[in-house]
């Protein structure tokens, strides 16, 4: 089990992951590696599907990437390789690089699949999570550079942040406070990767929140080049539910509370109301309050969660066997930013029953909702049987 010293939001200290199988290929690319699962009966890549690995800090981990694909509610590479595709699997040097890095990486997989295919199959190029915006901003900047002439024919995001995702801003400050003991959890919330991903970064314990420079930068790169590709059928899937019904956190509530001799937290779900308590930490002797007014309950908006608070919670039995956690998972990924039809800052927009939308609303040509709030980026038998229908 990893020690407090390696805390990260994303990854569950006693997680461990099979290994998987070997790869029929490895790719080395610029800033990573993709890794090349064939269909059995393919001897050459005929049918590729290039899917992105999401944000964390450090490399990317390939059995956890075939794992979470492969072995948890629906087995997604089986079913690809059974219809006869190839699985081309992007992964990062550093899951928190830039955006625009990242798309290096998946730049080069995208143009290697291309020279390597035979055939005539169209590409499937996307990812999870931060993946989906990775392969978004690599497929429109290759397009502007002429780069690509209409061999990839979908674009697919599953469960990806087009319209910003959410960190609570209370797990944000105890990492600024924390860094002492856990300087992974601060290096990951200060990441370019987390600054550009957040609707709202903090970026010292005592900024308000607000929208990063590095987001600004990279939402304008991002437009420089059409905003979207052109050229293939865009899809887009969400783990959250689009009936405008939260996750069940009722706003204000304890989220998360430790008490030790050097640390003290009481976290507590985001409220819209003003001088909103969201932290109240104790370091040593000092103690300390985060306040918000009029943020939007985003943390408890219907989306698709994350257990960051039961992490947190894991991560402090180390030193606090007695941590107390009453609501571990928390929305990670808006729906309405996962199927691109809504900003994610207001309760209005938040909590948009989507089923009542035009699908004109939404920048995708093509999008599906999961009928209820379901782990972020889980390939569910729901979502992948919805993909299988869309793609040819």
């Amino acid at each position: 089990m990893a020690g407090i010293e390696n805390w990260l939001l994303t990854e569950d200290p006693s997680a461990e992951y099979p290994p998987s199988p070997e790869p029929r290929e490895t790719w080395p690319l610029p800033g990573g590696v993709a890794w090349v699962y064939q269909a059995p009966r393919h001897r050459v890549l005929t049918r590729p599907v290039v899917l992105a690995d999401g944000f964390s800090l450090g490399r990317s981990n390939r059995d956890e990437l075939y794992h979470r694909m492969q072995n948890l509610a629906f087995p997604f590479i089986s079913e690809l390789h059974n219809r006869d595709y190839d699985l081309v699997i992007v992964g990062y040097d550093e899951r928190s690089a830039a955006i625009q890095d990242n798309a290096e990486a998946a730049t080069a997989a995208i143009s290697q699949a291309v020279t390597q295919r035979q055939g005539s199959a169209d590409l499937i190029v996307g990812g999870f999570s931060m993946g989906g915006l990775v392969t978004r901003y690599a497929l429109a900047k290759m397009e502007h550079d002429d780069l690509l002439h209409g061999e990839v024919g979908t674009y697919v995001s599953f469960d990806s942040p087009h319209r910003g995702a959410w960190i609570p801003i209370s797990l944000q400050a105890l990492a600024h406070i924390a860094e002492s003991i856990a300087p992974k959890l601060r290096e990951q919330v200060n990441s370019p990767a987390a600054r550009q991903l957040l609707a709202l970064h903090t970026e010292t314990f005592v900024a308000d929140p607000a929208q990063d420079p590095l987001r600004r930068q990279f939402l304008d790169d991002l437009r420089r080049y059409g905003g979207w590709p052109r050229q293939p059928i865009k899809l887009g899937i969400a783990n959250g539910a689009g009936n405008g019904v939260g996750n069940g956190i009722p706003p204000g509530a304890l989220t998360l509370s430790s008490e030790t001799a050097n640390l003290g937290l009481r976290l507590y779900a985001q409220d819209n109301t003003d001088d909103f308590v969201v932290a109240a930490l104790r370091f040593l002797t000092q103690s300390f309050e985060k306040k918000t007014s009029g943020l939007a309950r985003a943390d408890s908006a219907p989306g698709g969660t994350l257990a960051s608070f039961g992490i947190a919670a894991e991560y402090l039995k180390e030193i606090d066997p007695d941590v107390q956690c009453p609501y571990p998972d928390v929305n990670f990924v808006p729906s309405v930013s996962a199927v691109a039809v809504r900003d994610i800052l207001t309760d209005t927009d938040l909590y948009t029953d989507i089923s009542e939308l035009s699908t004109d609303e939404s920048e995708l040509d093509r999008f599906m909702l999961s009928s209820t709030n379901t782990e972020h980026s889980a390939m569910t038998k729901e979502i992948a049987n919805w993909f299988f229908e869309q793609i040819p």
